[in-house]
């Protein structure tokens, strides 16, 4: 339910499943993981995370939810991996953006959005906890008060209000989306790999 899609140095990753909202699974996330790893020890230098169908990723699947996911370490694993790949990441939002799978958009360095895409993360309407990194993530971009909208007061984001809030970067109309994201990865797939995790280095305050 992941497929891959290589176009030169750039990895196009989507889930597929949408006849289900794209609701993420431990075999899904297993998959995603496997497929981000694998794509920076070819040495990509871009990768684009998007989906199939009108919903980026509902969360995770409900079934699987009870059966113990909200609490798996492969969220992280996968947050953490996408956060420490060499090149630059891209979520292409296709759609509304809910619950686990925000972690996956946080961990990227840009994120695009459709118009009409809502953002939210029910975690205490629905008794969870949020992944570990997701809330600083979210801060970072969103500032603490409109961190705390989206996780305390389990508020719904628009696609407006996520550009103006910093959730995303820009919005983009649906059959541009990967187009889209092809343009912004233009520049770091010229350059060396090792230039483009250097500046992201530099971004993240590390030393070099």
């Amino acid at each position: 339910m992941i497929r891959t899609h290589e176009m030169g140095d750039c990895c196009i990753l989507r889930l597929t499943r949408p006849e289900k909202a794209n609701a993420l699974t431990g075999a899904m996330l297993a998959d995603l993981l496997a497929a981000v790893n694998a794509a920076a020890n070819r040495g990509a230098k871009a990768l684009i995370l998007t989906a199939e169908g009108k919903v980026f990723s509902a969360g995770a699947d409900l079934e699987e939810m009870q059966a113990g996911l909200g609490t798996s370490p492969a969220w992280e694993q996968v947050s953490a991996a996408l956060a420490a790949f060499p090149g630059l990441t891209i979520a292409a939002l296709n759609g509304t953006l809910a619950g686990g799978a925000t972690g996956l958009a946080l961990a990227c360095d840009l994120r695009i959005a459709v118009p009409g895409a809502q953002f939210f993360y029910p975690v205490m309407r629905l008794g969870y906890l949020p992944q570990p990194s997701d809330p600083a993530r979210l801060m970072a971009l969103v500032g603490p008060g409109r961190a705390r909208m989206i996780l305390l007061a389990g508020q719904k984001i628009t696609t407006d209000e996520a550009l103006a809030w910093g959730l995303i970067d820009r919005i983009v109309t649906p059959d541009a989306l990967i187009d889209a994201a092809m343009a912004l990865a233009a520049d770091a797939l010229r350059a060396d790999q090792s230039h483009v995790q250097a500046l992201k280095r530099m971004l993240e305050g590390k030393p070099q």
